[in-house]
């Protein structure tokens, strides 16, 4: 079975993570983003991936490299200009099979592709769209189905008294080839928008599931698929390693202080005495933790430095940063690479610092 994946965008609602990284390699837990959604086509039966791009695209290209270490056949294509989610699949048109998986690269899930693609061969279908329920369909629109699951019609944003499921697009299709026939080529061109009404009555399945689904867009939501990802809620690799100890301390890691699980802590990490890492916490490859200094509900990322009584809590800290000492950062705030922080700041209040500002001591006390 062959996947397109869209990473194309410039992930601009996670900056400043993405500021300098390519929002598919943006480290999550202990690998990249994109690795898990690789891991788990594979694991339902998908050979050759060919990953759409835009945003830093030889970037993406030098960490994943061609798959092979993931049993899979890995290739590019770079849109020469965005395109849509429609668009950059007509422009990868040469390279796909007569059955595929088109996949939005935002999305960490454990769907069952593979009953997917059976329903898909079952109903005789030109387009199947796997549908998920959420608390709050408005942000995302409702798919209404008929009863042998064909889709009926798409309701964007709909108002209250509109909403009779809470069913929305999950972001991966399995396609025919002959969808891509629909597509104008040479243009910006959305498949939820200009695709799918076509098929509407032609061909067009859902398939609902209530497996984990997260929308990674966010540093919240990065956060929370941290944790997810870390707790078992969706099925990953990682969780297996860390296994029901919850816990994953690298050998080559000195760690004289406490560590609480859920935790990862990476090769080369320093965790001085009377330091406190976790609950979920991750402490990715050289990066330090000074005396004193508690580590909770956050990301610290390859060669951070946090001083001594220092808290960090529901924060991001991205690779490089230095922390002073006595300084807090809790709230949602996020320190972008390279960021130093000086003595006694608090940052709080979803606070986000991009990379190379240099603060001085003092300088922010919410």
């Amino acid at each position: 079975m062959q996947a397109v994946i869209l990473v194309g965008g410039e992930g601009t609602r996670l900056r400043p993570l993405t500021s300098t990284v390519p929002k598919p390699v943006v480290p999550l837990v202990d690998r990249p983003f994109i690795t898990y959604m690789l891991e788990w086509l594979h694991a339902n039966g998908v050979e050759d991936v060919i990953m759409s791009c835009g945003f830093l695209a030889t970037a993406v290209r030098n960490v994943l490299g061609d798959g092979s270490a993931l049993g899979l056949r890995l290739r590019f294509v770079e849109e020469p200009e965005p395109r849509g989610t429609a668009g950059a699949l007509k422009f990868a048109e040469s390279m796909l099979q007569e059955r595929f998986l088109m996949l939005n690269g935002d999305v960490l899930t454990d769907i069952d592709l593979r009953a997917q693609m059976d329903q898909h061969e079952r109903t005789g279908a030109r387009g199947t769209l796997a549908l998920v329920p959420v608390e709050d369909p408005t942000a995302y629109g409702l798919v209404r189905l008929q009863e042998d699951r064909a889709v009926k019609e798409f309701v964007e944003k709909p108002a209250s008294d509109e909403i009779d499921t809470n069913m929305i697009s999950a972001g991966a299709y399995v396609l025919e080839r002959d969808v891509v026939e629909l597509i104008p080529p040479n243009r910006n061109v959305s498949i939820e928008r200009e695709i799918w009404p076509q098929l509407v009555g032609g061909g067009l399945y859902g398939y609902p599931s209530h497996s984990y689904w997260l929308d990674i867009g966010t540093p919240d939501r990065y956060l929370q698929a941290t944790f997810d990802i870390m707790e078992g809620h969706v099925h990953t690799e990682v969780g297996e390693h860390l296994g029901s100890s919850y816990r994953l301390i690298d050998e080559e890691a000195d760690v004289q202080g406490r560590v609480v699980p859920p935790a990862v802590i990476e090769r080369g990490c320093q965790i001085a005495a009377d330091a406190t890492v976790g609950s979920l916490a991750v402490l990715a490859q050289d990066s330090s933790v000074g005396p004193g200094t508690t580590i909770e509900r956050s990301v610290v990322l390859n060669g951070a430095e946090i001083g001594r009584n220092c808290t960090l809590r529901d924060c991001i800290v991205s690779a490089g940063c230095r922390v002073g000492s006595h300084t807090h950062i809790t709230g949602g705030a996020v320190l972008g690479e390279g960021v130093t922080v000086g003595a006694n700041n608090v940052i709080t209040r979803g606070i986000r610092i991009f990379p190379s500002v240099t603060l001085p001591d003092g300088a922010i006390k919410f």
